[in-house]
């Protein structure tokens, strides 16, 4: 049984591409795979929501159709594969309280956990150091091109902390996080499908950013700065200034990198109007849930708040039974970093 969790990253959206540091942290939501290994070289992957996917892992691997859950076994062992070759496959049974296509990387989790479980099929230790060599580029597989943030924060969590993390070189600093400082998440109430609709936006954003492009590049070196400021604001327990960087953040995302949506825009103000510090959209974009900073000991008057006066007059709130929910920072699935 292997658990990955999710995660939510504070500050730093759209530059781990570009190699800028970080500052995400775990969560206690993840993917739990349940795998016995296999004698052939067959993985065979089932979902109570998205049915079973099975395959013959050789080193040539062809992908289903986009979106298509199956594609994220594809990824894995492929990745697996250029590094310790082919090998013999797994049946597992995929459970997850991450919800899909909201921000919080129940992607990367899912790839990680079958990464993960075709190495212990085999007897091959897990280092944290090898997984980050081999896993980002392995989710090129499935159409997206991103970076190494929620790889890197889903291995190496660490229970309290933010991760601060950098990527030349590849280096993780935990930074505590206040005990009075709260956060918690609350959906657009559209769903962010990056491995699917919003798949060929994502690679977009990265690529005018790569291109030069002046408004990414302006989102992708005032949101490095932004990392800074937080983590200094999070070191003095200066929870006005980091809730003023996560509006600060938003209004970039939104006016120079454009990859918020409506429902964000409107649940970051009603996060505002209900006495939050500080709230953005965050993971790809396009929808998903945005993040809330609040002192803990307001942290149900204000999500109280949110849900009475925004979500209280949208039934389309029904359609996701986690419209509203506390995160805190969890383990990552790698007990044990090595050096």
């Amino acid at each position: 049984m292997i658990r990955v969790p999710g995660r939510v990253n504070l500050i730093g959206e759209h530059i781990d591409y570009l190699g800028f540091p970080v500052l995400p942290m775990a969560i206690a939501r993840h993917v739990r795979l349940d795998a016995a290994p296999r004698p052939d070289p067959v993985i065979r992957i089932a979902s109570a929501e998205y049915g079973t996917r099975g395959f013959e892992w050789t080193e040539q691997l062809t992908p289903w159709a986009p979106g298509d859950f199956g594609n994220y076994a594809k990824a894995a062992a492929q990745a697996v594969a250029a590094k310790w070759g082919t090998g013999p496959g797994i049946d597992a049974l995929v459970t997850s309280t991450l919800p899909a296509a909201a921000g919080l990387s129940s992607s990367s989790a899912l790839l990680i956990a079958i990464a993960l479980a075709l190495l212990e099929a085999r007897g091959i230790p897990a280092r944290f150091s090898e997984l980050m060599e081999i896993l980002p580029d392995g989710e090129i597989f499935v159409g997206t091109r991103g970076g190494g943030m929620d790889h890197a924060v889903c291995l190496g969590g660490r229970r309290g902390c933010a991760l601060r993390i950098g990527f030349t070189p590849l280096s993780i600093e935990p930074e505590p996080i206040p005990s009075g400082w709260a956060f918690f998440v609350a959906h657009s109430l559209r769903r962010a499908e990056k491995s699917g609709a919003a798949r060929d936006e994502y690679n977009l954003r990265r690529q005018r950013a790569i291109d030069g492009d002046t408004h990414a590049l302006r989102h992708a070196l005032s949101e490095r700065a932004r990392v800074e400021h937080a983590v200094e604001a999070m070191r003095r327990q200066d929870i006005g200034r980091f809730g003023q960087v996560l509006f600060e953040s938003h209004r970039s995302l939104r006016d120079d990198l454009k990859v918020s949506c409506e429902g964000a825009n409107r649940v970051v103000e009603a996060c505002r109007g209900a006495g939050a510090h500080g709230a953005r959209i965050m993971g790809a974009g396009f929808g998903g849930y945005v993040l809330a900073l609040c002192e803990r000991s307001k942290q149900e008057e204000i999500m109280a708040r949110v849900d009475r006066d925004y979500f209280g007059g949208r039934p389309e709130r029904e359609s996701f039974p986690d419209y509203l929910m506390a995160v805190e920072a969890g383990e990552g699935a790698l007990k044990h970093l090595d050096s």
